[in-house]
């Protein structure tokens, strides 16, 4: 069964026949079948198919099942917060609820819907569905008898329209029809005609869309009735009823006939009053709405006796009956909205505890990466501290190896001395003593004594000049500056003879190791032990070369052994290299490192004195 009111006149501006009907139900089973097909479309997608298909029954007059996919379709807009979607579907809904006397839910639901598409920016589509909804709260408010507020909300929608792109011709007339349908209705007959006539001048919208020229045409028509204006009357009725025949207008000729039997019952034309409002009830039987309700009501004013009785009958059977499908509709789309107002205070509830928990991720991952920070500094500090302590520990070691050294050497050089003095104040002073006393012997001038003499004498020069060298030779420092090359020394001796290699050290005397500093020292003797560390370990060698030379006040160190070598580029750098190359760069040198299959590797180190 179908339900239609005045206000689908007044919304959209023309009736439906029922071949219009059913072509839009052919296109709702079209695009449901379209969904049972496609089960891969994202609910977006969805959401958009069952708002096309909730307008299809909207403009069918269907207000149900409308009501039923707009909803379904509003609840995934949300979901994604589609402003523009969303107040388009609450539009639909707030037309659904005018249909069915909602009025007070259809201006609540419109009053959201224009607060959404007043956050958003400005174009042709926001404007459009503006220009829809304030249309919609005119007719609300006309309902309501609240004329002023229509005419208000009519006058919005009717600017809105007039600053749309493209063709809206039809559109603004149906405002214009609107405003003055509200006039009329508020008893302002002069402005509701100056209207009509403003839109019956309009030559391309009367041409072009008849069925608003003959909305008006009757509403003109009506309005002279109300004014007590007959002057044109029946014949502007019968003119609008001609229109309606032309273009299958079924329902304006409802009304029309209605206002047929009106006019005639006042001028006491029963019979004709009677014909039209039989008509009016005739074609209003296929609706079963108000305009039914409004003929049975007009034919028990016009007929008399027990026929009245009856149509008033019929009248209060109805009107009970629509009251009830009508309060059954309005609770049922108040459970509708409420569940769907809970669903939304739920995903508002969701998306606030999703914000406060990546408000909270955020916080925890600032913390753990603070946390991150601070103990990566702290192990990095506790590195420094023990690379310090390490270099410190080397220096410590150093300078007692140059300690112990230097006791050796001054030792060594002690000892030398006291031989020395002991040559030169023992030894010495004998033999010069002996000399003296062969030389005081030389008065015996034989011939063979003579010669004996002199040879003893001869001699004894000779032994005291050796003694003297050795003496001299003794007393000289000979190992000045020879410290760290024996330091070195010791290790390579320490460290071949364990590993079972032969080694060959030699080292440049040029180099004056007491103006090179501790640090480049003790770096020189790691490098070398880790060095020498590495053949033992990896290059089965029996031979070990190391060489000192000073080439532009760098000193070069070369190692050179007789290994198996290996493949410097695919090699993987182990911690022993990368402390070599730690090791260099502290000291500002540069290492390189060549190596060949079964002939050996050698390590080359430059490390400036200063």
């Amino acid at each position: 069964m179908k339900y239609l009111g005045l206000l689908v006149y007044i919304i959209v501006g023309f009736g439906y026949g029922n071949a219009q009907i059913d072509d839009r139900l052919e296109k709702i089973d079209s695009i449901k079948s379209y969904l049972s097909n496609y089960k891969t479309l994202d609910s977006i997608s969805i959401a958009q198919e069952h708002y096309k298909i909730g307008e299809l029954y909207r403009n069918s007059l269907l207000s149900d099942s409308a009501y039923v996919y707009f909803q379904k379709a509003e609840k995934v807009f949300r979901k994604y917060n589609l402003k523009l979607e969303i107040a388009m579907t609450l539009y639909g809904i707030a037309v659904c609820q005018t249909y069915d006397k909602d009025y007070t839910g259809s201006e609540s639901t419109s009053i959201e819907a224009i607060t959404l598409l007043e956050s958003l920016k400005g174009n042709h589509n926001v404007n459009r569905y503006k220009a829809y909804i304030y249309n919609n709260l005119g007719i609300v408010f006309n309902e309501l008898e609240q004329f002023d507020e229509s005419i208000k909300y009519h006058k919005i929608s009717l600017d809105l329209k007039r600053e749309l792109d493209g063709d809206f011709l039809r559109s603004i007339g149906l405002s214009k029809n609107n405003i003055a349908f509200a006039y009329k209705n508020s008893g302002k007959y002069d402005l509701a005609l100056e209207i009509y006539e403003d839109i019956f001048e309009n030559k391309e919208l009367i041409n072009n869309y008849p069925s608003v020229y003959v909305l008006a045409l009757g509403n003109y028509a009506n309005t002279l009735y109300l004014s007590k204006n007959f002057e044109q009357l029946p014949a502007l009725y019968h003119k609008a009823l001609k229109i309606c025949d032309s273009i299958d207008d079924e329902y304006n000729s409802i009304i029309i006939h209605q206002h047929l039997a009106e006019y005639y019952n006042d001028i006491d034309k029963k019979d004709s009053a009677k014909y039209y409002a039989y008509q009016a009830k005739e074609l209003s039987e296929a609706y079963n709405n108000d305009d039914l309700l409004k003929s049975l009501l007009l034919l028990s004013k016009i007929e008399t006796g027990d026929k009245a009785s009856n149509y008033l009958k019929e009248y209060i059977m109805l009107s009970d009956s629509l009251q009830k499908s009508e309060r059954l509709k309005r609770d049922k789309f108040a459970r509708i909205r409420y569940e769907t107002n809970k669903i939304e205070q739920e995903n508002i509830q969701i998306a606030k505890e999703r914000k406060w928990l990546l408000f909270t991720s955020i916080i925890v991952i600032i913390a753990s990466f603070l946390l991150y920070v601070v103990i990566y500094q702290r192990n990095r500090n506790k590195e420094l501290q023990f690379i310090q302590k390490q270099q410190e520990t080397n220096e410590e070691i150093y300078n007692l190896m140059l300690s112990q050294n230097e006791s050796i050497e001054e030792a060594r050089a002690l000892e030398k001395k006291r031989i020395s003095e002991e040559l030169h104040d023992g030894v010495l002073g004998r033999l010069f003593g002996t000399r003296l006393s062969l030389d005081s012997l030389n008065m015996n001038n034989t011939a063979e004594a003579i010669k004996t003499r002199s040879q003893y004498i001869d001699e004894l020069k000779t032994i005291e000049q050796d003694i003297r060298k050795v003496s001299h030779d003794l007393n000289t420092d000979f190992v000045s500056g020879s410290g760290f090359i024996d330091i070195i020394k010791t290790l390579v001796e320490t460290q071949t003879l364990a590993y079972n290699l032969t080694y060959n050290l030699q080292h440049d005397d040029t180099i004056v190791w007491e103006e090179v500093s501790n640090k480049t020292k003790i770096h020189i003797y790691r490098i070398i032990q880790e060095t020498l560390n590495n053949i033992y370990k990896h290059a089965n060698a029996t031979n070990v070369k190391i060489s000192f030379k000073l080439k532009n006040n760098v000193i070069c160190l070369n190692m050179t052994d007789n290994g198996s070598g290996f493949d410097v580029n695919k090699a993987k750098s182990g911690i022993g290299l990368k402390n070599m190359n730690s090791r260099i760069n502290e000291i500002k040198g540069a290492i390189k490192i060549t190596s060949q299959k079964d002939i050996g590797t050698t390590v080359t180190i430059e490390a400036p004195i200063s």
